[in-house]
């Protein structure tokens, strides 16, 4: 029923159940739609993936809080729709503007900023628990849910991102527990659908050169600063205090590639 692979480092994926793409009734990925759902260090990860789905001939819906022209480069593949997902009423807007899909993609995450100057776990209170769950857990259980119908009927897959946070207890405490459960909900959607011909994947994100690694006022510029040393500096120890086996942060192309393969 399943398999997974985790390059030190870099992205990993959890395949659990389903059909090859070949062996879905309504044909290939060139009459595809992909959702896709982004948020602050998140976009540059999220613009690679669509330009990756696009390049193999899928037609994207792209939510966002704001419409990009960054997307709209891309033509008539992609359809950008205006929607702030951490709302329950989000999702539906959302689905009703997306249709019938065939690959879902739940990008939407983050750490919080209040969470990110937080000293640990006593110092995190409700409301941002309350706030790092909606962006990184409910925003991805509500899109699953209002897209699952179709998903199920067009024999598709639901492509989840997380993070190694889930594993390893990283700070701050609330990121890697959402995701922890995001994971988590991804097997458990293949458990209870894999008969049906739904596939669910995992690709949980290592350190990966989007603005929470690259930027000064990013995640790894925080642990940079409360280590006393420059970004620079921190992110050229990263590999080795990790064990990433490249040697280096991973590209967004390159788990956009991932991402594209699985679907």
């Amino acid at each position: 029923m399943g398999g997974a692979a985790r390059p030190a480092g870099g992205p990993s994926a959890t395949a659990i159940a389903g059909p090859r793409r070949e062996d879905r009734s309504h044909g290939s990925l060139s009459t595809a739609w992909a959702i896709w759902s982004d948020t602050g260090s998140a976009w540059t990860l999220a613009l690679s993936v669509v330009r990756a789905l696009v390049a193999e001939g899928a037609r994207v819906t792209a939510a966002a809080r704001k419409v990009t022209p960054r997307l709209a480069e891309l033509g008539d593949a992609v359809t950008q729709v205006a929607v702030d997902l951490t709302t329950p009423a989000g999702a539906d807007l959302l689905a009703a503007q997306a249709g019938p899909t065939d690959i879902l993609v739940n990008n939407l995450g983050g750490v919080t900023d209040d969470s990110m100057r937080s000293q640990g776990f006593l110092a995190i209170p409700d409301e941002s628990w309350q706030r790092t769950f909606e962006l990184n857990l409910f925003s991805a259980v509500r899109v699953t849910r209002a897209l699952l119908p179709g998903l199920l009927e067009r024999r598709g897959v639901v492509i989840t991102i997380s993070s190694i946070g889930a594993r390893a207890a990283f700070q701050p405490v609330d990121y890697g527990t959402a995701k922890a459960a995001l994971t988590n909900l991804s097997k458990a959607l293949a458990e209870e659908f894999g008969a049906r011909g739904l596939r669910a994947l995992t690709v949980s994100l290592g350190p990966t050169r989007t603005r929470n690694w690259a930027d000064e006022d990013g995640y790894a510029g925080q642990l940079a600063r409360a280590n006393g040393a420059t970004l620079d500096e921190f992110l050229a120890e990263v590999p080795a205090r990790m064990g990433i086996t490249t040697g280096r942060l991973t590209e967004p192309a390159e788990t956009a590639a991932l991402v594209a393969f699985l679907a």
